[in-house]
């Protein structure tokens, strides 16, 4: 589409929301994304926390805290007491739901441990590319539902490639303030030469700020 077709609006705004808002959520919780099972646990750490009735905010902070007390992986996560993730996930902000998410991260270390011998690629291999089974897959964890799931996959799109482009609800509900299509098919062809993970974590933040819908300006 020229500069000058119906949808040239739609792709400046894109654009801008990118430029200014584009920073993936595991980058914020200091994640370094790869295909690898360590980030990749990690990313599974901050899905769950994401997906509870928490500010993304206080979700990020909390991963940082778990990371930095030492439980990046899910072994580490597993040998850490019932207390100790407790106090990280305080020290991160994440008081309200603390106790019982300290059970469930112990909970799911212990079966993906058991089940996919701590590496979530094997978890990939098995489910295979198609969104709906990894999200069902990712499902099994206690504590990952229907958002956590959506969290995983639209930040893992970017070293999971096959899943691409990915947005999920959240996304799509940002896309709608922005005056962007709220159809994934639609959605996508705008997604041009971007991160697809950025630009969905951009619309995520379109999605949960009133400003960033401001800033970047309603498409008509």
């Amino acid at each position: 589409m020229d500069a000058k077709g119906p949808h040239a609006a739609d792709r400046r705004a894109v654009d801008r929301l990118v430029e200014a808002y584009g920073r993936t959520y595991a980058a914020d919780a200091g994640i370094r994304l790869h295909d690898t099972p360590g980030p990749l646990y990690q990313l599974l750490v901050l899905a769950e926390l994401a997906s509870t009735r928490i500010r993304a905010e206080v979700a990020v902070a909390a991963a940082r805290a778990l990371f930095d007390a030492g439980m990046r992986d899910p072994r580490r996560m597993l040998e850490a007491t019932w207390q100790q993730r407790v106090d990280a996930l305080g020290e991160g902000g994440y008081r309200r739901y603390d106790e019982s998410t300290a059970t469930r991260l112990g909970d799911g270390a212990q079966l993906l441990l058991d089940r996919w011998r701590g590496d979530l690629r094997r978890l990939h291999q098995e489910a295979g590319d198609s969104a709906a089974d990894l999200s069902a897959a990712l499902r099994e964890f206690p504590g990952i539902g229907p958002a956590g799931a959506d969290i995983f996959l639209r930040e893992v799109q970017g070293v999971w490639p096959a899943v691409a482009p990915y947005f999920g609800d959240k996304a799509l509900e940002g896309a709608g303030r922005l005056g962007l299509p709220t159809d994934p098919a639609a959605l996508s062809r705008l997604v041009g030469d971007h991160d697809p993970a950025a630009f969905a974590a951009a619309l995520v933040r379109a999605a949960l700020h009133k400003d960033v819908v401001e800033a970047v300006g309603v498409v008509s």
